[in-house]
């Protein structure tokens, strides 16, 4: 399996931190596995396969390697599917081998992750299959759980929906909030504009903002909490001058009516931040 990196990700990082809150470090009496360490003898040696409970797209494997790579530099690993892949109920995603005190320290941490960015990755293709409409783009929003940003927004691509901004650094989006300090929407966008911020991305739950917006400079419009005719219309009133997004009140029985309003995007909070995790499980053998 290829090393995974990710920009803005410290994958060795990640797991050291990952395991040591598992193991207890920095508590009284934690640093290690109790339960393996007393009941598994030292030399004893495990096979294993990772499967999948449920149909669901593949995400977090080559993460799930790391954490066992960690405790057992020896481990072998084979990956059966690749992230991104839509398998079935019962498929088996990975098989590994080695030392058993190892495999179920690390079992846990690794079992966990494959769930959660799975169950991204699932999420974000139903959505993008429920949408059924090649031009429109399903985008995630910065509804992530803290510290986990770079692999669920990682996860949502594996489902085949692609990223809205990463965070507050790299665009500006204008709320209801900004707004209503500035005293207008021209009047925030031109505030930006004139901080020469790119791109500058503005909400608006009115028709009535839009030239107001498009006019200071705005280069993407959030189209907040519209029906899809009156999407229609604020995709009409906009006429291909900007990229035009649809946010709020999407969900798998509406995406489709609103995606087919003519839309640039639709954005879904809920691929990460209510995501269920799949369900992936882990059975060993002793050897």
């Amino acid at each position: 399996m290829a090393h995974f990196t990710l920009p803005g990700f410290d994958l060795t990082r990640f797991v050291r931190g990952t395991l040591d809150e598992d193991l207890g470090i920095g508590f009284d009496g934690g640093g290690a596995d109790v339960t393996s360490t007393s009941v598994i003898p030292a030399d004893a040696r495990f096979s294993g396969v990772m499967d999948s409970r449920d149909p669901i797209v593949v995400a977090g494997l080559p993460l799930a390697e790391a954490f066992f790579r960690a405790l057992d530099p020896d481990v072998e690993i084979e990956a059966l599917v690749a992230d991104g892949d839509g398998v079935n109920a019962g498929t088996d995603l990975m098989r590994l081998k080695g030392n058993a005190r190892a495999l179920l320290t690390a079992e846990r941490s690794a079992l966990n992750i494959v769930q959660h960015l799975s169950g991204i990755a699932t999420m974000a293709r139903a959505y993008v299959d429920a949408m059924d409409n090649p031009n429109c783009t399903l985008l995630d929003t910065r509804k992530t759980l803290p510290g986990l940003r770079v692999l669920e927004k990682y996860a949502v691509r594996m489902g085949g929906a692609q990223n809205h901004r990463m965070g507050l650094w790299d665009a500006a989006m204008i709320k209801d909030n900004h707004v209503a300090v500035a005293g207008s929407v021209g009047e925030a966008v031109r505030r930006a504009r004139d901080a020469g911020v790119k791109p500058i991305i503005c909400e608006v739950d009115r028709l009535d903002q839009i030239e107001p917006a498009i006019a200071a400079g705005a280069h993407h419009l959030l189209l907040d909490n519209m029906s899809p005719d009156v999407l229609e219309q604020a995709v009409a009133i906009v006429a291909g001058r900007t990229a035009t997004e649809a946010s709020g009140g999407i969900n798998l029985d509406t995406i489709k009516a609103k995606a087919a309003s003519g839309v640039d995007y639709c954005s879904v909070g809920r691929l990460t931040q209510s995501a269920p995790a799949a369900d992936v499980g882990l059975d060993f053998t002793p050897l």
